[in-house]
């Protein structure tokens, strides 16, 4: 360290803290390439951040004018399409890593004890991502956009004293101009915040350090390797690759995820024949739509989120990973392809077999947490954990 970096770091010990947190940080040996969405997640956030200042700059949040902003920024802003397709694309890239991290923390019991805060901080990540994509999907002002901010506002006058609640969201009778003006400025505002939420997500993260493959806890010094340059160099790998996909994305199927009623200027006076949300709401969508009755919809759409919240009291079962539950890891299976079925039911008509289809995946979202968890941790057997990350010879 010169002379120079020393006296910063005596008064600001910021280099201090990235050689102890990002350089000699004691990572587990045995991390797959599924512990890269985390990282991944981090850097979108980012390019959405920056993405999103850039749009910022020509955007025009007024119902006779945001569309046409919108369309500007596409034809004579100079790269003002390469960096809304990064946006809005991005946003698709976010919640499939977002997703997949949430995915491989089931897996792997990286809920459990005494990891149980971290998760639920990243479930209110989850739910701050949520409400900024919902914010943000209203802004181009497009058919979507509009019936989409009214369909959606609109599930808060199930609750007693809900019509307040949605006028207020709405700054006054309906839709309009400070519906869009406030939505714009939370838009822009929450990314900010979910920046926060990640800070004390990652203190979490390293209070007790990186769950791993085995859901074992770390006994000797041999079990781990500094966080560079091993992990560091298997990030950059994934970020390739990533990126990679992410380009492909933005320069050959740029509207891959887009409604094309979105590209009709928002009109009160006609209804599109099927509204649907972004893909990344379809499964909690289907949820909503699933229950006859508006109030029990809304307290199901919000319990299918609430429920992750107490997924640690649920599963008491003292084995975390679920590559030693023979039982749990079929179930997870079943799990994940319950959610594609809610993703592809959420996308279709509420009526004949998609209905039916969408109440049983429902039920089965709910029963899978709130019976077969407890059921597993009290039933599944315990098998003998390795003792360490090299000893899995006998296993």
């Amino acid at each position: 360290m010169n002379k120079v970096i020393k006296w910063i770091d005596d008064r600001l010990p910021i280099f201090h803290f990235i050689n102890k947190d990002l350089v000699e940080y004691p990572t587990p040996k045995n991390l797959n390439y599924m512990w890269n969405f985390g990282s991944l997640s981090g850097i979108t956030l980012l390019i959405m951040i920056i993405s999103g200042i850039f749009l910022a700059m020509h955007y025009v949040p007024h119902v006779d004018k945001a569309f046409d902003s919108v369309e500007r920024i596409m034809r004579d802003v100079n790269g003002g399409w390469l960096i809304r397709y990064i946006h809005m694309n991005g946003a698709s890239m976010f919640f499939i890593v977002v997703y997949a991290h949430m995915f491989r923390g089931l897996y792997y019991g990286s809920y459990k004890a005494p990891r149980e805060l971290l998760w639920m901080l990243g479930i209110v990540i989850l739910l701050l991502m949520m409400a900024t994509a919902f914010m943000g999907y209203v802004l181009p002002w497009g058919q979507m956009s509009f019936w989409g901010a009214t369909v959606i506002t609109n599930l808060f006058s199930a609750f007693p004293g809900g019509e307040s609640i949605v006028h207020w969201l709405w700054g006054g009778f309906s839709v309009d101009n400070p519906t869009l003006n406030r939505f714009f400025v939370l838009h822009y505002l929450f990314p900010f915040l979910i920046i926060g939420v990640t800070a004390l997500h990652l203190v979490a993260l390293h209070q007790f350090g990186s769950n791993n493959p085995l859901g074992i806890d770390r006994t000797k010094p041999s079990d781990s390797v500094p966080f560079h340059p091993y992990y560091t160099i298997k990030d950059l790998f994934g970020l390739g690759v990533y990126l990679t996909i992410y380009a492909v994305l933005i320069f050959f199927a740029p509207n891959f995820f887009g409604e094309p009623d979105n590209y009709i200027p928002a009109n009160p006076l006609v209804t599109p024949p099927h509204i649907v949300p972004e893909w990344y709401f379809l499964p909690f969508y289907a949820i909503l739509r699933s229950i006859p009755s508006k109030l029990g919809g809304v307290l199901a759409m919000f319990s299918a989120i609430f429920v992750l919240f107490i997924l640690p009291f649920l599963d008491r079962h003292p084995v975390r990973s679920g590559r030693f539950r023979p039982y749990y890891k079929i179930l997870f299976w079943v799990f994940v392809v319950n959610c594609f079925i809610l993703g592809w039911v959420g996308g279709k008509p509420p009526e004949g077999i998609y209905l039916m289809l969408g109440r049983l995946c429902t039920l089965y979202y709910f029963f899978h947490f709130i019976a077969l968890y407890p059921l597993l941790a009290r039933y599944e057997p315990r098998v003998k954990l390795p003792d360490g990350f090299d000893d899995l010879a006998k296993h």
